[in-house]
């Protein structure tokens, strides 16, 4: 698997991706590029069009030219790389395929987007094989916010995927108070103590967790240790209100939660959690099973901060992790220059 890979995907579905437009969808619709789930597939399942698959697919091209579908990323970001899945397509697949970026302000229409973006080629036309997850990183290291995949000369992808570095707007966080830990605003899991279900990032997802995968869940402990996540949030800023939503986690819930923070804007590792610099957000509490739980942050631990620590005890699943605050100045500042494209 390729590093760009563990990436957030920018063109998920449950992260307010869409397809907002294709050349055509004769076949099967343009919307499953982006669904969360593995393509799925059952042989003999034959609609009014032929076999049924779980994916874009278009008519036989009798003309010259290709088709198209293009996708508004659910976050804008810097991509590092794509997945051009051809699952189950083994006799329809597009023999090449390519992508193409841009980046545009508000909500463009599907007209607006082909007459007036300025798209550039960020993967360029690629040989692909039928049934097959092809990994193509990518060098550019502008932000986007619409992706155009174009396959020749037509054909079914079962997934496209975006990987990449989500990077928010500034001005629709600065002055408010918003979630310091979300995905969608910049935050990322840097690293945890086990991810053996699910990934740790998925607890900083949008929306709620419609299942336990959709959450950050351990194995069982089977040592006296704890279970624990990094995060680094979207940008310094001052936490006020912790959320954590055990919701879907019956009988696989945490006994008791920690969460510290640090400010740390060097680019030196983090200290061990038991530093002096960590100072407690929530001090170790009981939480409940298949519950959400909110906390205010103590007067004394209102704090500029720019990472946190989970600790959960012994083990279990988070559904989801909000820390809601403001961001600071130099926040703020981070942020802005990040969006511009210019130093810090």
């Amino acid at each position: 698997m390729s590093d760009f890979t563990t990436l957030p995907d920018l063109a998920l579905r449950s992260y307010r991706a869409g397809v907002v437009a294709a050349s055509d969808e004769s076949f099967e619709e343009r919307e499953n590029l982006i669904n969360p789930w593995e393509p799925r597939f059952s042989a003999e399942t034959f609609g009014p069009k032929g076999q049924e698959y779980d994916g874009w697919e278009t008519r036989r091209r009798r003309s010259p030219g290709h088709d198209w579908a293009i996708i508004r990323l659910g976050m804008p970001g810097i991509i590092r790389g794509v997945v051009v899945d051809t699952a189950w397509f083994k006799g329809n697949y597009p023999p090449f395929a390519s992508v193409e970026a841009c980046r545009v302000s508000g909500y463009p229409s599907a007209a607006q987007l082909n007459s007036t973006a300025d798209w550039v080629e960020i993967v360029p036309r690629t040989a692909l094989g039928g049934d097959a997850r092809h990994e193509i990183p990518v060098s550019d290291d502008r932000i986007f916010t619409h992706v155009r995949l174009n396959i020749h000369p037509d054909g079914g992808v079962a997934r496209l995927r975006v990987h990449g570095e989500v990077v928010p707007d500034p001005d629709l966080l600065a002055g408010l108070t918003v979630d310091l830990a979300a995905l969608e605003n910049g935050a990322r899991a840097l690293s945890c103590s086990n991810l053996f279900y699910s990934a740790a990032d998925n607890m900083l997802a949008p929306g709620l967790a419609r299942n336990q995968a959709e959450g950050w869940e351990t194995a069982r402990r089977r040592d006296d240790g704890n279970d624990w996540a990094l995060i680094r949030l979207a940008a310094q800023g001052t936490p006020e209100l912790i959320e954590l939503d055990t919701t879907n986690l019956m009988f696989n819930a945490p006994g008791e939660v920690r969460l510290l923070g640090i400010d740390h804007s060097g680019d030196e590792p983090l200290p061990p959690a038991d530093s002096a610099d960590w100072f407690e957000l929530l001090p170790r509490t009981a939480v409940q099973p298949d519950t959400p739980h909110r906390f205010r942050v103590a007067a004394e631990a209102k704090r500029p901060a720019t990472h946190a620590r989970l600790d959960i005890y012994p083990d279990g699943g988070v559904a989801r992790l909000r820390i809601l605050g403001s961001l600071t100045q130099a926040g703020t500042d981070a942020l802005t220059a990040r969006w511009s494209g210019t130093p810090a």
